[in-house]
């Protein structure tokens, strides 16, 4: 049975391999440099389990099979070179590239669960990572949270797909709020998104001053474009920022004229995601 660490379902996939490498006899492997084009990002990360079984993904398959091989009776961490230019003739990446991995039997375990607490308390943190990498260090960010205040079939299917997805998603519903007044139990930070479904737009111009006070990095409210003509001047006689009232998303996602709950929720879905990973490679 693997140790609790390798089982929480509560993270962000980028951190299930620092997770797993909180426990004693787990390797860590991190991408520590790229030549040409590979479908993972500087920093990515795999942990080797003592059964040699995995957590996280870099490849399809064959990297991790290879990985867990290598970092087997590795006495202290090693940068090894796979795919263009690797001395392993007889093994090549899929996409032409070439790795340098930053293998690690024995990572920190105090730095590792040190921060996953911050994490936890979203708060970034940043793990250094130990001779002969050229990368000094691996960054991590707070998981993507998303507060959805509203009602309706848009609603319950935004909860459906982020559940899929197992993003964290809170939902703060039209029964337990007050006309006229904040929401309470909202609490935004900088990795955080907000998204308004009402139809019934009156139940608004409270929530938006909420919002735009906070740090959240995505602001967005359903409706078409009248509704954010009308919108803009409720706030702007409550004395809402301008530059505060321009930063809410409206209408919302990626997708123009939805005609569907699913298709809005997607479509949102999609533009909070997308804002969100432009955030964290821009930090």
């Amino acid at each position: 049975m693997r140790a609790e660490w390798t089982i929480r379902q509560d993270i962000d996939e980028d951190h299930a391999a620092l997770v797993a490498a909180c426990e004693p006899g787990v390797g860590l492997c991190t991408i520590v440099g790229i030549e040409g084009s590979f479908s993972r990002r500087l920093g990515a990360q795999l942990a080797v389990l003592s059964d040699g079984t995995t957590v996280g993904s870099l490849s399809d398959g064959c990297l991790e099979a290879q990985l867990a091989s290598d970092l087997r009776g590795q006495a202290g961490p090693r940068v090894i070179r796979y795919g263009s230019g690797s001395a392993m003739v007889d093994f090549r990446l899929p996409c032409g590239g070439g790795l340098d991995i930053l293998l690690d039997p024995a990572p920190d375990r105090f730095a590792c669960r040190e921060i996953v607490r911050m994490l936890d308390s979203r708060r970034p943190a940043i793990l250094p990572l130990p001779s002969p990498s050229p990368l000094a260090e691996r960054r991590y960010h707070p998981r993507l949270k998303i507060a959805v205040i509203g009602e309706g079939p848009e609603l319950d299917a935004f909860a459906r797909l982020g559940d899929a997805m197992g993003l964290h998603v809170e939902l703060h519903r039209k029964d337990d709020l007050t006309l006229g007044s904040p929401a309470p139990h909202v609490t935004l930070d900088r990795w955080t998104a907000a998204l308004l479904l009402f139809h019934d737009h009156e139940w608004e111009a409270a929530l938006l001053e909420q919002l735009t006070s906070g740090q959240a990095f995505y602001i967005g409210a359903q409706g078409g474009e009248n509704a954010r003509i009308e919108r803009a001047l409720t706030l702007a006689a409550r004395g809402v920022d301008e530059q505060a009232i321009a930063s809410i998303r409206s209408p919302i996602g990626l997708i123009p004229s939805c005609k569907s709950p699913t298709t809005l929720a997607l479509s949102a879905l999609a533009e909070i995601v997308a804002e969100y990973e432009r955030l964290r490679a821009a930090d």
